[in-house]
């Protein structure tokens, strides 16, 4: 049997799906938003809102559903994680996706929609496995007493350790 299935985020905001849109949309690269489907004189919504539609954030499509206040309201169970190249990139998604949210620890952020990311630079990832345990721990002892991931000072940490 061969199968072909396409699995994307599905996020659910209270009424502010266009504007979400619009912001990552001008954050990420190779973005775009898709069709917006907006209510009629149906009866259901006001006519002329958005009751659904998609986006691209850098090529990955995201469908998003303004449904309401019932669920509305990310919890960082689930968030998406950003991958960094280096500090400037750590930077640039820290400071575009943090405008109107709130920071919190380990290179977490909400945004001003409620939606958790992870602004992780790749550094990261390879001191914390450093194959020398002191190294590896000086690294992640020195992430956890940050907010935004200063790799430059996880270096150090590392280094100091070594």
């Amino acid at each position: 049997m061969s199968l072909s299935t396409s699995i994307s985020p599905c996020l659910w905001f209270d009424d502010q799906l266009e504007q979400a849109a619009e912001f990552y949309t001008k954050i990420f690269p190779n973005s775009s938003v898709g069709h917006l489907t907006r209510y009629t004189e149906s009866g259901y919504g006001e006519t002329g809102r958005v009751m659904a539609g998609e986006f691209t954030l850098d090529g990955m499509t995201f469908r998003a559903i303004n449904g309401g206040p019932e669920l509305a309201g990310f919890t960082e169970a689930v968030s998406f994680s950003i991958a960094c190249a280096d500090q400037t990139e750590v930077d640039y998604y820290w400071d575009s996706l943090l405008d109107g949210g709130e920071e919190s620890m380990c290179g977490w952020l909400k945004d001003r929609f409620g939606l958790s990311w992870q602004i992780v630079p790749t550094r990261l990832y390879e001191l914390v496995s450093d194959p020398d345990p002191a190294r590896a721990d000086a690294a992640t002892q020195a992430m956890l007493q940050m907010r935004k991931i200063v790799v430059a000072d996880l270096e150090a940490a590392a280094d100091a350790a070594g």
